[in-house]
C-alpha cells in the first residue's frame, strides 16, 4: 500500500482506516523516495498522515535508530501551536508503535525541565513549536546537527503569526543536506517564496485549488444586528439542540466573555485562546471533545489545527480581518468525508469583510435572515447604556465594543436585511480603516487527524 511497510499498514488497519486520502496517496511516494515536497490540500484532508508515515518508514528504513547512544535528533517537525504540535506528536507514537524509534514534544506555556530531560535522554523524532524550540537550543538543550528531514506543518500560519525570523534562525542550525518537506494548507506569495529558499527540486502536490473550502461544508449567512448575536448564537443552539459547537471571536476578551454569557444562558461554554494557561486549554479541548462542553469559543491563533472528529457546527460569531482565515475556520468542520454546517454572524459593520471572503471563493454565501432577529432594528435602553459605557481604548476593536458599540450607529443608519445582501454595499467598517489585530507570537493542537478514510466514513 503506498510502498509502507507491513509494521505500518498494520497500525494504520488497527485503527480502522483503509483507503488513503489524496494528498496521501500522492504524498507519501514521492517523500519515500527522498524527495523535497512542496503540498497543499485543504485543511482535515490527513496532511499528518501523508507526511508522518513516510518519515516513519524513512527513519526506520536506515537502520541506525537503534544506534544511537544516545540517540540524536534526526526528524524535525515544527508547527505553529502547541495543540497542533501535540496532535502531530501523539500522531508520530501511533503510527510508530511497531518501530525502533522514539519521539518527544517541547512547547511553551509549560515547564521546560520535563522536556530537557526527554531530550537528553535522546530522541529520533522532535515535535516543536518554534519559540520553545529556541529556547532550548539557546540553552544547548537541543541539538538539530543531524537533522535527515525537517517538515514545516501549518506553514501559512507560521508565517501569518510572525514566526519567519524564527524559522530561519532555526534552519541556519540544520546540515544543509536533508530532506525538507512543506506542508500547508494554503499556497500564498510568502510560502511560495519561503519554498523556493528551502526546498531542492520539490514534487508539488496540491489536491484542492488554492484557498478553497470543503465542498462538504454546507455555508450560510445569518444578517444580524451586532448588538443580537449573542441572543442569536443562544436562540441557534438551543433550538436547533446543537450538541458541540466551535465558535469564533477576533479577541481574546471577546472570547472569554462570551463563553460567560452563554454559560449565564444556560448553555455549557468555554473559551481556548494563547492567554490560557496549558492545562486549561487542554481541560477546555477535553471537555469539548467528551461532550461535557457544547460550546467551544476560540480565536484564530488558538483553533488552528484543532480537529474535533466530525464536528458538526462552526459559527463564525465575526468575520476574520484575514479571507484566509475564514477558510481555516470553516475546515474545522466537514472532515475526512463527514458533512457539517459553517454559519456566519453578519453586521452591517462586516459587509466589506464578507464581500473580501466571496472574492477569495468567488461566490456568493447563501443569505438567510432568522425570523425574529432581522437586521435594522432599534437597540433598547439598556442596550445603548452599555454601549455608552464602553472604554475606547485601543481603538475600539474589542469584541464587545464591535457588537455592541454599533448600537448607535444602527439608531442612525438602521440597515435591512437587503442591505447586507448586496456583498458589494459601502459599509463604515473599523477593519477597512485600521490594520488587522497583531497576531501574538506565544506558541498557541488535537486527536488523530484524517488519514486513511475507512468505506464506513467516506460516504458522509
Amino acid at each position: 500500500m503506498l510502498g509502507l511497510s507491513a509494521d505500518l499498514i498494520r497500525v494504520v488497519a488497527e485503527q480502522g482506516y483503509s483507503e488513503p486520502t489524496p494528498v496521501q496517496a500522492q504524498a507519501i511516494p514521492v517523500i519515500l523516495e527522498g524527495r523535497d515536497v512542496l503540498a497543499g490540500a485543504q485543511t482535515g484532508t490527513g496532511k499528518t498522515a501523508g507526511f508522518a508515515l513516510p518519515l516513519l518508514q524513512r527513519l526506520a528504513g536506515s537502520g541506525t535508530a537503534a544506534a544511537h547512544t544516545p540517540r540524536r535528533v534526526r526528524a524535525l517537525i515544527l508547527t505553529p501551536t502547541r495543540e497542533l504540535a501535540a496532535q502531530v506528536e501523539e500522531s508520530v507514537r501511533t503510527y510508530g508503535k511497531y518501530l525502533p524509534l522514539k519521539s518527544t514534544l517541547v512547547y511553551g506555556g509549560v515547564n521546560i525541565n520535563p522536556q530537557i530531560d526527554a531530550l537528553r535522554r535522546g530522541v529520533d523524532i522532535l515535535v516543536a513549536t518554534p519559540g520553545r524550540l529556541l529556547d532550548h537550543l539557546q540553552q544547548k538543550t537541543a541539538n538539530l546537527a543531524y537533522v535527515e528531514i525537517l517538515v514545516l506543518d501549518e506553514a501559512d500560519r507560521m508565517l501569518d503569526m510572525g514566526f519567519i525570523r524564527d524559522i530561519r534562525r532555526i534552519l541556519a542550525l540544520l546540515p544543509a543536506r536533508r530532506q525538507n518537506l512543506l506542508f500547508s494548507a494554503t499556497f500564498s506569495n510568502e510560502i511560495r517564496k519561503l519554498a523556493d529558499g528551502l526546498l531542492h527540486a520539490p514534487a508539488h502536490v496540491e489536491v484542492a485549488r488554492r484557498n478553497a473550502e470543503s465542498e462538504l461544508v454546507v455555508q450560510r449567512v445569518h444578517p444580524v444586528d451586532g448588538w443580537r448575536k449573542r441572543e442569536l448564537l443562544t436562540h441557534l443552539v438551543s433550538a436547533g439542540d446543537w450538541r458541540q459547537v466551535l465558535v469564533f471571536t477576533r479577541m481574546k476578551s471577546g472570547a472569554n466573555r462570551l463563553a460567560e454569557q452563554l454559560c449565564k444562558a444556560g448553555i455549557e461554554a468555554t473559551a481556548i485562546h494563547g492567554n490560557k494557561s496549558q492545562p486549561a486549554r487542554t481541560r477546555a479541548l477535553a471537555g469539548f471533545k467528551a461532550g461535557t462542553v457544547r460550546v467551544l469559543v476560540a480565536t484564530d491563533i488558538a483553533a488552528r489545527g484543532l480537529d474535533i472528529e466530525e464536528l458538526p457546527h462552526v459559527v463564525n460569531f465575526e468575520l476574520p480581518h484575514v479571507p484566509e482565515d475564514y477558510v481555516h475556520r470553516i475546515g474545522r468542520t466537514g472532515r475526512a468525508g463527514s458533512t457539517g454546517e459553517a454559519i456566519s454572524l453578519v453586521a452591517v459593520e462586516e459587509n466589506a469583510l464578507l464581500a473580501d471572503i466571496e472574492k477569495l471563493l468567488t461566490r456568493r454565501i447563501e443569505r438567510q435572515v432568522v425570523a425574529g432577529f432581522e437586521p435594522g432594528q432599534a437597540p433598547p435602553p439598556q442596550v445603548l447604556a452599555a454601549a455608552a459605557a464602553q472604554p475606547t481604548g485601543r481603538g475600539g476593536r474589542d469584541h464587545n465594543r464591535h457588537s455592541v458599540g454599533h448600537a448607535k450607529d444602527s439608531l442612525v443608519r438602521s440597515p435591512s436585511a437587503a442591505t447586507l445582501a448586496r456583498p458589494g454595499t459601502p459599509a463604515s467598517t473599523p477593519s477597512r480603516s485600521s490594520p488587522p489585530p497583531q497576531r501574538s507570537r506565544a506558541d498557541a493542537g488535537a486527536p488523530l487527524p484524517a488519514l486513511f478514510r475507512s468505506p464506513a466514513r467516506r460516504g458522509g
